[in-house]
């Protein structure tokens, strides 16, 4: 046995005992089960869009939910155990997940250990060059390289994360140079018809949305569009509330602004002269994204409220504003910022700098395209790994029959 197998023997041999095993564990499901971890929000979402794809293909496949996981319909949600062999093994048990899918760099290793032996695929996602941690004691030996190890399949974000893996062990067959763990999603959808009447109808005018406005924002967006508009007379804002009661503040900061402003869930359609357009919430906001090839998107610049998903606009072809206030998906901005695809601003004059420059369909275009770069590259992933799971799974079937 290597060192790295002994560290992770002695671990195991060090972490015995402690609490009782996991309680209240819902029956396995019938049929096949797939197991998903994650240890980050951004991952989480990712994970959870992945195996909404997973379940709508096939719906057969049941799946449980661990970590930073989002509720969706089709989750079953549990804790996980305490990171002590006994309480694993009931959980490994238990479940006997056909398929484990692990999001993240913190590692449980009697977790993984005990699903590695009853049986379960084990595949590591978003695995960069960073350190691994473990619930062990700084004193205890490492036992990071040897779990690491248990995974039959490790998809590393860039060749970095690929040197480094390689250094600490893993077998380079089970390897693949595979991207970022991004949460794509499917693109929001919108009715056609509506969709290619009004674009008819703002055909030539330059448009920019405001997307999931928050009411605290209004007076700086509004502000901001009046600055813009010395440099374009014929710019139309659409105003999307994020809920009911951001819609009535939003509405009476813009009839305060002096805006020419129309409702479209009143039946008005913006004429020459609107200056913004006005809707109650954003259940449309399929068809605006579409129509807007720039996008300011709220929740950003007030703060409280951690931001908002940006790649449901970038996955439409919007070209991304935002203010700074985003930590609840500060790595999937960063990661359109670096390939060119979202831009921050801070207050009403960088924005409505920023929508002025970037309103030119050129510029708007160009970090449209960007922004769908890394959604396509986030969706070869998904899609490389629906594609294992799936395998995975006719195996399985085809040696029970």
């Amino acid at each position: 046995m290597s060192g790295r197998g002994l560290n992770l023997r002695a671990y195991l041999a060090l972490t015995r005992g402690g609490t009782a095993p996991i309680a209240g564990l819902p029956p396995r499901p019938a049929g096949p089960l797939i197991w998903v971890h994650a240890d980050t929000d951004e991952h989480g979402r990712a994970l959870a869009r992945l195996c909404g794809r997973l379940c709508l293909q096939r719906p057969e496949i049941a799946v449980m939910a661990t970590g930073a996981v989002p509720d969706m319909p089709c989750l079953i949600r549990h804790a996980l155990p305490e990171d002590r062999p006994a309480a694993c093994e009931a959980f490994a048990a238990a479940l006997r997940p056909d398929c484990g899918l692990w999001a993240g760099h913190v590692l449980r290793p009697a977790l993984i250990d005990a699903m590695a032996r009853q049986g379960t695929h084990l595949t590591l996602l978003g695995a960069t060059d960073a350190p691994w941690t473990s619930p062990a004691a700084r004193w205890m030996p490492d036992p990071a390289a040897a779990t690491l190890a248990l995974f039959d399949r490790v998809h590393a974000t860039d060749g970095g994360a690929m040197r480094a893996l390689r250094r600490i062990g893993v077998e380079p067959e089970r390897l693949r140079l595979s991207g970022i763990l991004r949460d794509g999603g499917l693109p929001l959808d919108c009715d056609t018809a509506q969709h290619g009447k009004l674009a008819a109808h703002l055909a030539g005018r330059p448009v920019w949305l405001a997307a999931h406005l928050r009411a605290a924002e209004a007076d700086l967006v509004l502000r901001a569009h009046r600055h813009a508009l010395r440099l374009a007379h014929r710019l139309l804002l659409i105003a999307v509330p994020h809920t009911e009661d951001d819609t009535a503040t939003i509405a009476r900061a813009a009839a305060e602004s002096g805006l020419r402003t129309c409702h479209w869930d009143a039946g008005e359609l913006p004429d020459e002269n609107t200056q913004v357009m006005l809707v109650d919430g954003p259940e449309d906001l399929g068809l605006w994204y579409r129509l807007a090839p720039l996008a300011f998107i709220g929740g950003s610049l007030a703060s409280g409220h951690g931001g908002q998903d940006p790649f449901e606009a970038a996955a439409l072809g919007c070209a991304l504003l935002y203010g700074p206030n985003v930590g609840q998906h500060l790595t999937a901005y960063t990661q359109l910022v670096e390939a060119g695809a979202a831009r921050i601003v801070r207050d009403a004059d960088s924005l409505a700098a920023a929508v002025s420059h970037l309103v030119a369909p050129d510029k708007a275009a160009a970090m449209a395209h960007a922004g769908w770069r890394v959604i396509s590259e986030g969706s070869a992933l998904v899609d490389t790994v629906i594609a294992e799971v799936f395998d995975q799974m006719d195996r399985r079937a085809k040696a029970g029959a």
